[in-house]
C-alpha cells in the first residue's frame, strides 16, 4: 500500500515496477504458504511412515529374539491378509484425495498429535505383551499345546488377557487419526472391533482347552482387553465432535 501511495506521485514506469513489486511479494507470500502447507504434509506422511515401518520391523525382530524357530519373512506381518492391505492402500488414497480437496484437514495438529501418542501407546503395549510372552508368543494361533506352552499372567498380561490385540487395536486406528483421516478412523474402528472380538472368542476356546481351570480363574481376575475396545468408540466420538467444532 505504501509503495502504491508512493509510486502515484511518480511516471508511469514507476507504477509499473511497483506493480511488478507487489504482484512479486504476493506470489512469493503465496508460495511461503505453499511451502508451509507441504511441510506440514510431509511432517504428517512421514511420522505416520517412521510409525509403520517400526511397527512391521520390531514385528519381526521380537519373534527373532523371543522364538527364533517360528521366524519367516512372514514374521514381517507384511502379508497379513488381503484386508489388511486393502485398508492400508485406502488409507493411502483417502490422505491423497482428502489433501487436494480439503487440504486444511491435513493440518489439524491438534490431532495429529493425538494419533501419535495413540500409535506410541499401541506399539509399546503390543512390544510389551510379546517380550513378556516370550517363546509362547506366536503369529499364528496355535490349536495344539506345546510342552513348553506356558500360561503366561505376569507384566501386561496382567492388566488384560490380551494385551497384544489392545496394542494394535489402538497402533491402527492412531495412524489414521495421525493422519487425520476421518473416513478410515471409521472403517478402521468398525473392522478392528470385529476383527478382534471374533479373534479373542476363539482363543479363549483354545486357552481353556489347553489350561482348563487355571485359566479360567485367571478369566475371572483379569478383563480380556475388548472392553477397551468400546472404550476406543467413546474417544472415536470425542474426537469427531471435537473435529467437527474445529471445522465448523
Amino acid at each position: 500500500m505504501y509503495c502504491i501511495g508512493f509510486c502515484c506521485w511518480g511516471t508511469s514506469t514507476d507504477i509499473s515496477s511497483c506493480a511488478v513489486l507487489v504482484l512479486l511479494s504476493r506470489r512469493a507470500a503465496g508460495c511461503r504458504c505453499l511451502s508451509f502447507g507441504l511441510n506440514l504434509v510431509c511432517f504428517f506422511s512421514c511420522r505416520y511412515m517412521c510409525s509403520l515401518s517400526l511397527f512391521h520391523y520390531s514385528e519381526y525382530l521380537v519373534i527373532a529374539i523371543n522364538n527364533p524357530r517360528s521366524l519367516s519373512l512372514d514374521s514381517f506381518l507384511l502379508n497379513h491378509s488381503f484386508e489388511y492391505n486393502l485398508a492400508a492402500v485406502s488409507s493411502w488414497i483417502e490422505f491423497t484425495v482428502e489433501k487436494v480437496i480439503y487440504p486444511e484437514m491435513k493440518q489439524i495438529t491438534w490431532l495429529s498429535t493425538i494419533g501419535l501418542l495413540m500409535v506410541i501407546f499401541g506399539e509399546c503395549l503390543r512390544k510389551a505383551a510379546m517380550l513378556t510372552a516370550g517363546s509362547n508368543f506366536n503369529h499364528i494361533v496355535q490349536n495344539e499345546k506345546s510342552d513348553t506352552h506356558t500360561l503366561v499372567t505376569s507384566g501386561v498380561y496382567g492388566w488384560f488377557r490380551h494385551p497384544s490385540y489392545v496394542g494394535w487395536f489402538y497402533w491402527s486406528i492412531g495412524t489414521q487419526v495421525l493422519l487425520c483421516n476421518p473416513i478410515c478412523v471409521t472403517g478402521y474402528t468398525l473392522a478392528s472391533w470385529r476383527f478382534f472380538r471374533e479373534r479373542i472368542e476363539e482363543e479363549e476356546i483354545t486357552l481353556i482347552h489347553f489350561f482348563g481351570e487355571e485359566y479360567l480363574e485367571y478369566k475371572k481376575k483379569v478383563p480380556s482387553g475388548g472392553e477397551c475396545f468400546y472404550l476406543e468408540r467413546i474417544i472415536f466420538l470425542s474426537i469427531t465432535n471435537l473435529y467437527m467444532a474445529k471445522t465448523c
